[in-house]
């Protein structure tokens, strides 16, 4: 297998550097563009493996952007912005971004990000049995085990659990959970998705209220690890 390639989408020069001395040091490949139709055109011209785009772009909004990539784009894209208001992230988010990080940001971090993003889209889909130490998700079946014993999951529960599953490591916003769960019609009923996943963490979770693998990600949603 050759190395993975990354787009990086950022009018800011300085940054569009830092970002391929660290990745070609970490042995990707990397390319550049300074706007948004320049991405665009790089991405449909040859898509690459990751995509890192920036929100404050000069000829687009990053989220307009997001949104083009989104209609024929299937790999993470991973958002990397001075905005840090939770406004700007969960639109993103319920965009379709897989991630994202706030400027300055950590190099290390957004590396194990990167390769967090870059396992899940090689091995995930290609999988019907899931594992997380000792929890079994068997898609087919649509059952779930903890270790090796069968929990009793109505069928919201497991829904629920299949989601975050197949979503391992993505922030997944209130209002996508909603919308995939329950449907549109449930969007801004995030008071009802609490008690769900209160139930849920009851049956999976060695310590509810310190639970190792649905993560409360404040003011947006939670993340499956």
């Amino acid at each position: 297998m050759g190395k993975a390639e990354i787009l990086i989408v950022d009018d800011e020069p300085q940054i569009r550097k830092l970002l391929q001395i660290n990745l070609e040091s970490n042995d990707y490949k990397v390319i550049q563009a300074s706007t948004g139709k320049e991405g665009l055109l790089l991405g449909a011209n040859h898509p690459p493996d990751l995509i890192l785009l920036d929100i404050g772009l000069p000829d687009a909004s990053g989220h307009d952007i997001l949104l083009q990539f989104r209609e024929w784009y299937n790999n993470p894209i991973i958002i990397l912005s001075v905005q840090d208001s939770e406004a700007d992230i969960v639109r993103a988010l319920d965009n379709g971004a897989t991630d994202y990080l706030t400027k300055p940001f950590r190099t290390g971090e957004l590396l194990a990000r990167i390769r967090a993003a870059i396992k899940r889209t090689q091995t995930t889909e290609q999988k019907t049995i899931l594992n997380f130490d000792g929890l079994e998700i068997d898609l087919v079946a649509r059952t779930a085990k903890q270790e090796g014993q069968l929990l009793k999951l109505t069928s919201t529960e497991y829904n629920l659990l299949a989601l975050f599953a197949k979503n391992e490591g993505k922030v997944l916003t209130h209002q996508f959970i909603l919308r995939e769960i329950w449907g549109f019609g449930y969007q801004t009923e995030t008071q009802y998705l609490r008690v769900f996943v209160a139930s849920l963490r009851k049956k999976i979770e060695e310590n509810p209220n310190n639970p190792q693998h649905i993560i409360t990600e404040s003011g947006v949603g939670y993340r499956f690890q």
